[in-house]
């Protein structure tokens, strides 16, 4: 019998927090705030980590984001204790903001909670390819879907998600990804974060 190994996946986890209307409203004022004193607040990563703040909104994300990461390790059948800590920014993209591609280095995961999105702006626009406030990983196998054909699982070097408000994502901090421009005059507001592990030797893989 043929066996078939499944060798090097890369796992990307997807979520809806429901109920959280009211909590992303309150996310929302936070960001503004910090917004209105600092106008660099998306590149200026290392001020104002909402995950320090101590309110019952900023509670409930910390542990919404904690329990994603431990369903997550527990998906990869990671079956020991794991500690980490958790640095987040706050993002809030207007009319034509992007980020380039990019991976995050020094962590072990990275993530994003989206508290505003804007409806699609699509079509507003001529091009049918424009994806607006959308976010896509890409296939971290350089090249691999060279000769990819038609139902081949490795044929497409991309993911692509459009968000919405409530969507909290989690990949490993090593994947490469993009996040489209806003093309509409209102806000997007998100909060992203990275997991940078406290280390121990437990993490060590056994000698083979």
């Amino acid at each position: 019998m043929l066996e078939i190994l499944n060798l090097w996946p890369t796992k990307l986890a997807k979520k809806i927090l429901l109920n959280c209307e009211e909590k992303n409203n309150q996310l929302l004022q936070l960001i503004d705030n910090w917004a209105q004193h600092n106008v660099s607040l998306t590149t200026d990563y290392r001020d104002h980590n909402p995950f320090e703040v101590d309110t019952p909104t900023t509670n409930w994300l910390r542990d919404e984001v904690n329990l994603a990461i431990v369903e997550y390790l527990e998906t990869i059948d990671i079956n020991y204790p794991v500690n980490w800590v958790i640095h987040g920014w706050a993002s809030l993209n207007r009319h034509g903001d992007y980020h380039d591609p990019h991976n995050h280095p020094q962590s072990y995961l990275s993530g994003t909670y989206y508290v505003k999105v804007p409806e699609d702006s699509r079509a507003k626009h001529q091009r049918v390819d424009a994806r607006p406030n959308c976010i896509t990983f890409y296939d971290p196998r350089t090249g691999f879907n060279m000769q990819s054909i038609k139902n081949d699982p490795y044929i497409e070097p991309e993911y692509t998600v459009s968000p919405e408000p409530g969507l909290l994502m989690l990949w490993p901090a090593s994947l490469m990804h993009f996040v489209h421009p806003n093309l509409s005059d209102e806000t997007r507001g998100s909060i992203s974060f990275n997991v940078m592990l406290k280390w121990s030797d437990d993490y060590l893989p056994e000698q083979q």
